[in-house]
């Protein structure tokens, strides 16, 4: 067994080490090493490499007290998976961005080199696809960056769009006006605003027509110019749908396509627009796609493990499914 003393300044130990040494005991478990605090310094023992990673992860954690970020169970976890293959530097780079702050006065920013990537790509092109599963800040991210755009006078509008639970958009059995109808349906769009700008804010821009809350279904025949246009759920949607939409943007527009693969509602076995369109528009400039994973899954850490276990289900699934080959000629 080997052992590493490291120095860290006295101010952030406590931030370093968390409440009752939960940090600690992580990244002990995590790496198979013991870690001590001594009046001389931080001793890291264990193997080599083991050390190594947990003496980063540790600098790492420091930097971000430092910043004044805070450090939850979500961002331990993040830099115990990625500061085995990554540098602290290019974990740090998540800190360094900004893109707007909620009404309450919360920073909106990337929480994963994943996220950051994401956020780049909608900053640098017109049409940007964020697919990944649930959590992983695919739609609240574009949110935040249409509401910046707005306010930055980059776009003259916004327009949040989502397909209806079915594709096929089938709500005439539900009481009320059209607006009644689709807004359990665009309740989380409305919820983000909300947060982000504040309902008062929200509430005139909608008025003024500034900001655009509807159906896929409203889409169609129009041409969408200098609009920061959000699709979400685009996995609902068919391949006719999808393109109808990617043909609505015009000049000065920008559009992100958001959507979850493995959380397809289409009926009868209809194709997902989602899958088709992200095969068909590879390669093409000025149109990015970005794949989140389980490692950008921001919410409680026990949604990362259900996505974990559903993934690993279905790939045993998908295996037994295939059929044996006979050995007979």
């Amino acid at each position: 067994m080997e052992h590493e003393k490291i120095q860290i300044d006295n101010e952030f130990i406590s931030e370093v080490f968390g409440k009752f040494d939960e940090n600690i005991k992580k990244l002990e478990n995590a790496f198979s090493v013991s870690i001590v605090n001594r009046d001389d310094g931080i001793i890291i023992s264990g193997k080599d490499k083991d050390i190594q990673i947990a003496k980063k992860v540790l600098y790492a954690i420091t930097e971000t007290a430092n910043k004044g970020e805070i450090i939850d169970e979500q961002k331990i976890n993040y830099y115990i998976s990625e500061l085995k293959e990554k540098s602290v530097e290019e974990i740090q780079e998540i800190n360094n961005d900004f893109i707007c702050m909620t009404i309450s006065g919360r920073p909106v920013k990337p929480k994963t080199l994943g996220q950051k990537k994401y956020t780049d790509k909608i900053k640098n092109n017109t049409i940007v696809f964020g697919v990944g599963p649930a959590g992983t800040g695919k739609t609240y991210l574009a949110m935040a960056m249409a509401v910046t755009a707005f306010k930055n006078n980059d776009v003259n509008r916004i327009i949040l769009t989502r397909p209806a639970i079915e594709a096929g958009e089938n709500l005439g059995f539900l009481p009320g006006d059209m607006q009644q109808k689709v807004d359990p349906y665009l309740r989380p769009l409305y919820d983000a605003l909300y947060e982000i700008m504040g309902a008062d804010q929200f509430q005139k821009n909608i008025e003024k027509g500034a900001i655009e809350v509807a159906p896929l279904a409203y889409m169609r025949g129009r041409t969408l110019d200098n609009s920061f246009i959000v699709l979400d759920e685009a996995q609902n949607t068919t391949p006719e749908q999808m393109k109808m939409f990617l043909t609505r943007i015009g000049f000065g527009s920008k559009a992100v396509i958001t959507g979850d693969i493995t959380q397809i509602d289409l009926p009868g076995g209809k194709r997902s627009g989602l899958i088709e369109s992200t095969k068909i528009l590879q390669g093409i400039d000025d149109i990015e796609i970005v794949t989140l994973t389980n490692k950008d899954v921001v919410r409680h850490p026990l949604v990362q493990k259900i996505i974990n276990a559903y993934e690993v289900y279905e790939q045993k699934k998908e295996k037994n499914l295939k059929p044996i080959k006979s050995k007979n000629k």
